[in-house]
């Protein structure tokens, strides 16, 4: 997209579902990360002492191979498979996310996955640990939306949980493209295009006319590859967005209503 489109779609403080669904999310201040990592920290030496003494006292008496191979199994247990296991298990918050009302989620602001939790524990090692925290504080100081390293490598952002949501009204269908959109087959739209024509229709009227027309066309030209027939003649590119994203958004919905209904269904006989 270009530098224009860009600045049309997100804000600094916007998130998307993995369902294109947009949310104004603040981000985390970076003094509430701060607090939250000095937290996450002391939790994690407290949990490396007594990890240590325990593997110590099962080692004793051993040789000296047994003891090392302890000691690896002691680091990777407490800075990589309890960070791991319990932001998967609490879908992004670690013990001081948990004190401080904050929780990571996917750039898309879905939940995170394992492998997500994992490849911010493996780098939070070396930056938080290794170099005393250094580089997850200056990336954080850099980056608009408080990224620390393992948060660019995994493709998360933190954001803050304890604020009121604030859904944008979504588009109405345009009445004269109803029965086209109802008949036409419209296809799943990627993340990056469904967003940029949400955030293009929830915002055209702050944006001048010839450069809201340049941008409709341009994500009409996007979007048009998934959508089969053409939408009847002389229709307006701000039109037919609007009548994909309706249309698109109730055949989720329907769908989510007959999955639920067939969920409901089969735990009942059972």
């Amino acid at each position: 997209m270009s530098s224009s489109l860009e600045a049309a779609s997100l804000t600094a403080d916007d998130l998307v579902t993995g369902e294109a669904v947009a949310l104004d999310l603040p981000a985390a201040s970076f003094g509430s990360r701060v607090v939250s990592g000095l937290l996450d920290l002391v939790a994690t030496l407290v949990t490396l002492f007594f990890v240590t003494i325990l593997m110590t006292s099962l080692s004793s008496g051993t040789d000296e191979a047994l003891f090392w191979a302890s000691l690896i199994a002691t680091l990777m247990t407490v800075f990589l498979v309890i960070p791991t296991t319990l932001e998967t298990l609490t879908r992004g918050k670690s013990l001081g996310k948990m004190a401080m009302g904050l929780r990571t989620v996917r750039d898309d602001a879905g939940p995170i996955s394992a492998q997500h939790a994992f490849v911010r524990s493996l780098i939070g090692f070396v930056e938080i640990y290794t170099f005393f925290g250094a580089p997850a504080f200056f990336s954080s100081l850099l980056s608009e939306r408080g990224k620390r390293l393992g948060d660019h490598a995994a493709g998360t952002y933190v954001i803050r949980e304890r604020f009121p949501l604030r859904f944008p009204l979504p588009a109405p269908m345009p009445p004269h493209l109803a029965d086209w959109a109802r008949n036409a087959d419209i296809a799943p739209l990627p993340t990056a295009v469904a967003l940029g024509v949400r955030q293009f229709l929830a915002r055209a009227n702050q944006i001048g006319p010839a450069a809201s027309a340049q941008l409709a066309r341009t994500l009409a030209d996007q979007v048009q590859p998934f959508v089969s027939p053409a939408p009847p003649p002389g229709t307006t590119p701000e039109y037919f967005l609007a009548a994909v994203l309706v249309s698109r958004r109730e055949r989720d919905l329907a769908r989510i209503h007959r999955e639920n209904e067939l969920r409901r269904r089969l735990v009942s006989r059972g």
